[in-house]
Order: C-alpha cells, then structure tokens, then sequence
C-alpha cells in the first residue's frame, strides 16, 4: 500500500524536528509574542510606539550552505539567514522585531534542522528578536538527499519620524566602515571555485572554519551610535559590494569618493584574489571587501560616532566623504 513516507516524506521526523527546537524557539520569545508554536499563525503585539511603521525583508544564506553541507557543519548557517534579514532593515533604523524561517530539504534530519535553527536562535537573542513561525519542507524529487535551503523573514518596526532613508545625506558627510567578519554570505559561488579544497590549512585551521564564519550582526551597536549622533544613512554591504550597495541609499546629485588604500580587506579576500588573478573591480563589485556595513554621519559628528561605534565593540574607521557628483561612486 502506498504511504506518504514510502514517497519520501516522514512526518515522524518532522514531530521530532519540532520536539528538538520548540524550548529554543519558545526562549527567544517576549510578552509580546501571544501565542506559541502550532497555530496556523503567529501573532505579536506591537507594544510601546507612538507611531510605527514597519519594515521588513527577506533574503537566504546563499552558495555559502553548499560548503556548510559538504563538511556537515550546520550551526553558523542559520545565523547567517538571521542576519542577512536584520541587518538590511537596520539600514532603514528599524529593530527585528519576530523573524520567520523556511527550511527545505529532500528528506530531512531532525538533528540537522535543529542545529540549523539553533543559529537562528542564537542570533534572534542577540538583537532580542523574536523568533515566531517557520516551515520545514520535506520536498523529495525537489531537493537531493543530504541537501538543504534556508531561507527566512525579519519584520521590524521604526518610529516614522525616526526612519533612515538617506534623504539627509549632504555634500561633505562622511563615510565610515564597520569592519565584516568575512565574506558573510555573498560571493560564495566565486569562492567555491576558487577553494576548491574546504580541508585545507588556513592560519593554523581547516579552510572551511573561516568560510564558514557567520555574517555580523549590527544592530546593537548602531542603536549605541544612534543614542549619541544623527545618522544620516546607513548601507549593507551584500552582493555587489561597496559598488552597488552605497548609491541605494545616496540623494540625487550626490555621490561618495571612497579611499581603497583606508579599507582593511581580510587576508582570506586577499588570497582569494591571488589564486584566480580576480580584477580589483571584480573584487569590489562581488565582495564587501572587509566592509559589512556603512555609515554616513555629519562631518562634525565623526570622532563621536567612531568613538560610540567603538565603546560597542565595533572596528570602525573613515573610508571616504560625500560630494556633489554625478557619479555615484568612486574608488580612489
């Protein structure tokens, strides 16, 4: 007789993926969170704004969870889906308030899946977001055996007078860096074709220790900077790097002069480039170079904010200024 689980999928492993995370997933939970795991939706409260608006995003992990898949280490890639949600509304000064994930695989591994939410877990409690909802997609046919996406959703919320949308960004602003921990998760078909050797030593460790380090968080340290100094703009650097991502957010008629000698690039981005003779602006317009996340304050505001930015653990430092140009960008 034809059953479910003899066409590849196994609801059993399914209760028991859930069994191993609901306690995680319920810790990351506030008084704001009015219902738990098993509803057909999640609900949460607002709570103290005066008048909010919401913002959200969406975005996965990448190229980066093949690597993640290929040495069986699993605990890093759900930070990473956390983080390149959070830190994109962050750009516009809102705070994750829940977070949903979208887990899809060709038969799942409850310890797999749990060690992945583990990751979201750890980053929602980082940033004190709330981890609410999620959908674990046993998809055979779709997905090979062993393999795995992961995807996820940030809401958060941001008082509307106290949205960040680069409109106050002016002619003699300045640009500062907040250093990345790595590639986070962009580029990562390029790498893989690059280092094609995950087992290899790099500075004392397999390779894949450091491919694998999770993409930063910001958030607490941009709510510090934002305590103490006007943030005029504010930029993730993801795929297409510094190139792409400044002039998101940059006012028409204005564009940023950007010193590359000022930038700190992590030796592994060196290397990479090395190895495959990568052109310069291959790099800048693939990687974020060392670069996670850019912040443009007024000019008077620039020893205060590297002071905040550092008092909050950030490596932080000026890459460049903003000037009237009809170019948006450019790397001197």
């Amino acid at each position: 007789m034809s059953t479910y689980k003899a066409a590849g999928v196994d609801k059993e492993e399914g209760y028991q993926t859930v069994h191993k995370i609901k306690d995680d997933v319920a810790s990351t939970h506030t008084k704001n969170v009015l219902n738990g795991i098993g509803s057909f939706g999640a609900f949460y409260e607002l709570g103290d704004y005066k008048n909010p608006v919401l913002v959200s995003g969406t975005d996965g992990v990448g190229t980066k969870l093949r690597i993640a898949l290929d040495v069986q280490k699993y605990d890093t890639v759900g930070i990473d889906c956390f983080a390149m949600c959070a830190n994109d509304i962050l750009c516009h000064g809102a705070k994750p308030l829940f977070f949903l994930d979208y887990l899809a695989c060709g038969k799942l591994d409850s310890d797999v899946a749990a060690e992945i939410v583990s990751g979201i877990v750890k980053a929602c409690k980082e940033t004190s977001c709330a981890l609410i909802g999620g959908e674990t997609a046993e998809m055979p046919g779709m997905y090979q055996i062993g393999d795995y996406d992961v995807a996820g959703f940030c809401v958060g919320a941001v008082e509307k007078d106290e949205i960040i949308d680069g409109q106050k960004i002016k002619e003699g602003d300045v640009v500062l860096a907040l250093a990345s921990s790595g590639f986070h998760s962009n580029g990562f078909s390029l790498v893989r074709k690059v280092f094609t050797n995950l087992q290899e030593e790099w500075e004392g460790k397999p390779l894949y220790e450091t491919l694998l380090i999770p993409t930063k968080l910001y958030q607490n340290a941009i709510d510090e900077l934002r305590k103490q100094v006007c943030v005029n703009g504010i930029a993730h650097i993801t795929g297409g790097g510094l190139i792409e991502n400044i002039p998101r957010i940059l006012p028409k008629g204005l564009g940023v002069e950007i010193h590359k000698s000022s930038i700190k690039t992590p030796k592994i981005m060196q290397e990479l480039q090395k190895r495959a003779g990568i052109a310069e602006e291959e790099m800048f317009g693939t990687f974020n170079m060392g670069v996670g996340m850019v912040v443009i304050v007024s000019k008077d505001k620039e020893a205060k904010a590297l002071q905040a930015l550092e008092a909050a653990g950030e490596n932080a430092y000026k890459i460049g200024f903003v000037k009237s140009s009809e170019r948006e960008i450019v790397l001197e």
